[in-house]
């Protein structure tokens, strides 16, 4: 594990970074607003890319990184998160396609910056499709504006919602599994659903 402060227009942030063997591919994941690269969850999808052979950035955004808890405005969290994106991408992972992805706020920051970064695909854990309580404040149109492959794991009973099925969009997974926001009741079938997930995404880059 190597860790390397990162300049953005809005202050340093950290990348952590987990190499694979022979890294295939890179997966950037970034954490929920007042949370951190320890979650559960982000560690369970870190271990599993490793062990596809996918090297992984758990990225801090500024604010954290500054010791502060409250989110910055999502226009800053997009801008640092591709200033990360063009800094490993530059000097550590020159020419391996980027899969983007984080928990919650992390996720939302992954499908508004796919297209701009470039990235190969995206994993969602925990996509907060609504706050708590207000389905009428919608943010699904983040991720139906996605043009790339994307997992979303949720838990059965996210108070933030589920994102629909979307039958109409083949490349979306939805994958349900037990618990609540947090995904810390299954962490091995996070992880699990990661793996299998990354390996199929993957495979039609290598041929």
């Amino acid at each position: 594990m190597t860790s390397r402060l990162v300049d953005t227009p809005y202050g340093p942030a950290r990348a952590e970074l987990h190499c694979a063997a022979e890294g295939r591919a890179v997966l950037l994941l970034g954490h929920g607003a007042g949370g951190g690269i320890a979650a559960p969850d982000l560690v369970a999808a870190t271990r599993a890319a490793v062990d596809a052979g996918v090297h992984v950035a758990l990225v801090e955004q500024p604010y954290r990184v500054a010791g502060r808890r409250a989110p910055a405005p999502a226009k800053q969290l997009d801008a640092a998160w591709l200033a990360v994106v063009d800094e490993l991408g530059t000097r550590w992972f020159d020419d391996l396609p980027m899969v983007f992805g984080g928990r919650s706020s992390g996720a939302r920051v992954a499908c508004r910056t796919a297209s701009e970064g470039q990235a190969v695909a995206v994993l969602c854990l925990a996509f907060p499709v609504h706050p708590p309580g207000k389905p009428e404040k919608s943010r699904m149109s983040e991720l139906d504006d996605v043009e790339v492959p994307v997992l979303v794991v949720q838990g059965e009973n996210d108070p933030f919602g589920r994102p629909d099925p979307a039958h109409h969009r083949h490349h979306r997974d939805v994958v349900l599994l037990p618990g609540d926001h947090n995904l810390k009741a299954d962490v091995d079938a996070v992880g699990r659903t990661v793996g299998e997930w990354l390996a199929r995404v993957l495979r039609p880059l290598e041929v």
